[in-house]
Formats: structure tokens, sequence, C-alpha cells
């Protein structure tokens, strides 16, 4: 699909025909079940200061964590004892956490619980993304955020795009499922800007393509911008259903915090994954990078009986498998 097409289905007047077209790849593609992956997210702390993130270093007023290594297990037990077939491993940047400990866990978790695990912990050197896949790390999740340069150094200045792209590259070349993402409405952002990360996301041929509103988060200096909106989110979500055909895509919470069924409708244009929160309860209110987000109250045993309910009336089914790239 070109540059020019992509930018007519984005600004389609009724977007109801580019739905129903995604949905039905979806269903050609990676069919009606959709896999569950229970999300830990394991720690607060951060060493990055982007000025979107409700974690960011800056942020004084959060309650920052991190879970032990024998408390992530547990909660990985917990996903596995509610019939998840894989779990997130996600945390803010940070050097709490040596990479030998982090292999530890992958193996405990891979050996113990027979889990497939993604890991979303950031930039970090080829050697340690080596060892992480060396451990049994099946997949790894690092959003790229915005094709723009000018836009990532505005909202990143203490990243560097270049080093992001070659850490995707380090990730490829490791054999790791590779996952990477965006954010929709940022300040700054155009459409044509959202066609160009589309067009990235195909040449980059990823495995996992997760995506979201850009929410306004008031602890951050961009506490008064203007969000962005489910209904771009849901045109960006099914053209790049239609450009990727099999690749996983999430209905993510983001969505379901800005509409009470957004990840409903994420899921009939072209979303074939839910992330339901397995981290223990008294840490959600502290792992929030934006202001309202779901579930924060719930037990890891709730979100499932949500999800579940929400297939249920969907008419879809809850897959019995891992859920691995389709691309392999």
């Amino acid at each position: 699909m070109t540059r020019a097409e992509i930018l007519d289905l984005l600004a389609v007047a009724d977007p109801s025909a580019l739905y129903a077209r995604a949905d039905q790849i979806r269903r050609e593609n990676v069919g009606d079940a959709v896999h569950l992956r229970g999300l830990i997210e394991f720690s607060n702390i951060c060493g990055r200061d982007c000025l979107y993130c409700g974690l960011r270093r800056s942020n004084r007023k959060v309650d920052r964590y991190c879970m032990g290594i024998d408390e992530i297990c547990a909660a990985a037990c917990n996903a596995a004892s509610l019939g998840y077939k894989s779990v997130v491993l996600q945390s803010g940047e940070n050097e709490r956490y040596p990479t030998e400990n982090i292999c530890s866990l992958v193996r405990r978790i891979k050996q113990d619980l027979k889990l497939a695990v993604t890991l979303s912990i950031g930039e970090k050197t080829r050697e340690e993304y080596a060892a992480l896949r060396a451990a049994g790390a099946d997949r790894y999740l690092l959003r790229f955020e915005t094709s723009s340069e000018m836009l990532f150094g505005g909202l990143k200045p203490d990243s560097s795009y270049e080093q992001r792209m070659r850490c995707l590259a380090w990730l490829r070349e490791l054999g790791f499922q590779v996952g990477s993402g965006i954010m929709v409405g940022l300040p700054g952002q155009t459409i044509e800007m959202i066609a160009d990360d589309i067009l990235l996301m195909e040449k980059l041929d990823l495995d996992m393509i997760g995506i979201g509103p850009f929410i306004p988060n008031p602890q951050t200096p961009l506490e008064g911008a203007v969000g962005g909106t489910l209904d771009l989110t849901l045109r960006t979500l099914a053209v790049i259903r239609i450009v990727t055909k099999n690749a996983h895509l999430p209905a993510t919470t983001a969505m379901g915090s800005i509409d009470p069924i957004g990840r409903q409708k994420a899921l009939q244009c072209g979303a074939n994954v839910l992330m339901p929160n397995v981290t223990p309860t008294q840490y959600r209110s502290s792992y929030q990078l934006y202001p309202g987000k779901i579930c924060i109250e719930d037990k890891p045993g709730d979100c499932f009986l949500c999800v579940s309910g929400m297939l249920k009336m969907l008419g879809r089914t809850i897959a019995r498998d891992p859920g691995h790239s389709l691309k392999l």
C-alpha cells in the first residue's frame, strides 16, 4: 500500500467499510481466537524523562516500587493458573535489576511454568539482549513511538532515535519476536507522520504492533496538551491490520481507558490480542503512564473474568496456544 493510499484510508469520511475490511483480513490471517497475555508491571522506576509519561524520572509524585524476583514469579504463576499461555514482563528503564537477575527470572518462568515470555524493559546493549534471548525470552516490545526523528527528539530529550532503531535491529538479529508501536495523537504529530509510521512498521516486518491514544498526564510537561482520539486510533489500527496482514495487534488498555468499550471496538477492526493485568493489586495505582487507567483496583482473577465475558459477547474465543509470531 502506498503512502497516498494509507492517507486516504486514515482520512475517509465514514470508516465503517475500513473497519469491516480490517476485520475480515484479521479473520482470514489470524483467526477468531484472541490471545491473552498476562501483564506484570514489575517496577515503575525509570531513568528516562520522556515528556508524555507519568513514570518519567522528574515526576516526584509517584510512589516508586520494585517487585522482588520471587514476587514476579508468583505473579507469573498466578497468570498460569488462570490459563494464560504468555506473560509480559514490563518496567520503566532502570538498572535496579541486573541482566543476570532478569535472565534467571526468565529461566524460572520458562522451566517451571512453560509460559512464553515477552520482555518490555527498554533499551539495552546488544550483549544484554543476547543474554536475555539465550535465557529463553521469546519476545521483546520496544516502541519507536514515532517515525519522525524531529518529533522523537522533542518528546524524548534524553533518547536517541538512531539508537532506538539500532536496538530494534539487534532484537531481530538475535531471533526475538519483535514488537513495537506508536502513540496516536501526540502533540505535533500529523496524519502524514502516522502514514510514515505504518510504512516503517511494514518495513520492520514486526511480529507484534501495539498502538494507543496519547492521553495527557497532569504530572508531565504535556499536561495541557490535547489528547488523541479513539476514532483516529481505530483508523490507524485498521490500516495497520490491512498493511501487515498477520501481525499480532492488541486492543490496548489505553483504548479502554478513554472509551468504556474501546477495547471491544478495537477487536472489531483488526485487533486479536488482549493484555489483562496480573500485577499484584497493591502496585497498580503506582504504574500509571497516563491518568484514568482502567482496572487498577482489580485483582488478576477479576481481569480474567472481565475479558472472558467481553470475548463471549463478541463471539470470539480465547486462544489455547502461546500466540507466537505467525511470521516465523
